[in-house]
């Protein structure tokens, strides 16, 4: 059951003037998540698109004016970062080493488990890689304490904001986001993000799945403990079992009844909640050689501008914020006209802050004119497609509570045990997937959180024939 119009959830598509968007996800990481999901159909990736490796992986812009590149070619980017400080390569051959291994440990022991009580943490290897992980260690303090230049240590922490945290409060572990991006590589599917979500729509149908879109859901009916049924505003399903991906704590406050709430709102006002965001899209009738398809435009004072986003009490729309810009059609034949850019602006915003169309437009004019004085060239001239989507936008398009564009932060108390539950915990039949469980925030994630609830569901249809 499908409130919007189409699958992928986040994953929407949005098109206008022959211009078509990914309107959530635009990375493409880890493809060996990727591959592994897709085996469990006994298929691989390259049987529904291309992916291709992008080289350039992504462009930097520094305030300084000071652009770089970081390079499919690992050995460019130690060139990279012995001009940014001395012994700089040696430094990022020692810290990707050490983020290998790490991702190594990571995927194989802690990725793919489900936890559901602290018993499923004290066992003796995760023990030992708590120890190795320095889950007390801040990303910011580990990375500060190995590179000394501002350059460098930007480069090594921007990938936290796409996983909904700011460096000074995400533990260190997550270090292993510069393997992913480095070494592993960055790539991109043709016909985008939507059309990894139109493959698993696609074997889904394949294997068996009725879709319902336009169609909401208003109510979980829960009764002697299982959920026998699923309301929706047009009809009344009969339930064995409920899945559900929806935005979790819409799920638990908005659909159940409140004795068969696992989280109430006082929990839900107690975690940290990951940004949620302004994007522009943008179709333009002209190419900007300029930008390459992922650009990062990081400003000098970064870590005031992460208080905005993070800390409830400086919430602010910024003046001047560290901003992304994703530009598919430099890889994308499907993105745009031929001689025709789509861009896709986002800045990192608080959750919960009031959305006007007048504090839309001025962070638009703000970020246009940085943009623009940043490549030398006129874009805003250029513009004959323009949406703008931002917090009050997600909270009624995706249910999201309080607008967040990604669900939880990766803190440490919001890791692993400490994510809301796959299962219910007061209703028998009831399973949640997606962003807020474990393992987290990501397509990658999501896929895992996925292959977890099928396991757990395919566990007790085992043990109820044993019975």
């Amino acid at each position: 059951m499908e409130k919007n119009e189409g699958p992928g959830g986040r994953a929407s598509v949005y098109s206008e003037g022959g211009f078509t968007f990914d309107m959530g996800p635009s990375w493409y990481l880890m493809p060996d998540i990727f591959q592994k999901f897709f085996e469990e159909f006994g298929k691989n990736p390259d049987d529904f698109f291309e992916l291709k490796r992008l080289d350039p992986s992504y462009k930097v812009f520094f305030d300084n004016e000071k652009t770089v590149s970081i390079s499919a070619d690992i050995e460019k980017n130690y060139e990279l970062f012995d001009s940014f400080e001395e012994n700089g390569a040696e430094k990022l051959r020692d810290y990707l080493e050490s983020a290998g291994k790490l991702y190594e440990s990571i995927v194989k022991e802690m990725l793919y488990r489900d936890y559901r009580s602290i018993l499923d943490l004290l066992n003796g290897k995760l023990l030992l890689q708590g120890l190795r992980l320095n889950i007390l260690e801040s990303l910011e303090h580990f990375v500060s304490h190995r590179f000394e230049s501002e350059e460098a240590r930007k480069i090594l922490q921007y990938s936290i904001g796409f996983l909904g945290s700011a460096p000074q409060k995400t533990p260190s572990m997550y270090h292993i986001m510069s393997h992913i991006d480095m070494t592993m590589g960055v790539f991109y599917p043709e016909g985008g993000i939507r059309r990894v979500a139109a493959s698993i729509y696609e074997l889904a149908l394949e294997h068996g799945a009725r879709f319902h879109f336009n169609e909401e859901v208003q109510r979980i009916k829960v009764t002697d403990g299982r959920a026998n049924s699923v309301i929706t505003d047009k009809s009344i399903y009969e339930a064995d079992a409920v899945v559900v991906n929806a935005d979790y704590p819409h799920s638990e406050l908005e659909l159940l009844d409140k004795p068969h709430r696992t989280y109430d709102e006082d929990y839900w006002k107690s975690r940290v909640l990951a940004p949620s965001a302004f994007v522009a899209y943008l179709g333009v009738d002209r190419v900007f050689d300029s930008l390459e398809h992922h650009n990062l435009f990081l400003e000098k004072d970064w870590a005031e501008k992460f208080q905005q986003v993070f800390d409830p009490e400086k919430a602010a729309w910024p003046e001047k914020p560290s901003y992304y810009v994703n530009v598919p059609s430099r890889t994308d034949t499907t993105a745009a006209p031929e001689g025709s850019d789509t861009l896709f602006i986002l800045v990192p915003l608080a959750p919960g802050m009031e959305d006007t169309p007048e504090l839309r437009e001025r962070l638009y004019s703000n970020i246009m004119d940085d943009l623009e004085e940043k490549i030398g060239e006129n874009i805003r001239e250029h513009v004959v497609v323009k949406r703008i989507f931002a917090i009050n936008d997600f909270r009624e398009r995706y249910n999201a509570y309080r607008g967040t564009a990604l669900g939880l932060s990766h803190t440490l108390r919001q890791t692993a045990l400490w994510r809301p539950s796959h299962k219910s915990r007061k209703v028998k039949n009831l399973y949640y997937t997606g962003q807020y469980t474990h393992p987290g925030i990501g397509v990658p994630m999501t896929l895992i959180s996925s292959q977890i609830v099928c396991r757990e569901i395919q566990d007790e249809l085992e043990d109820i024939k044993a019975k």
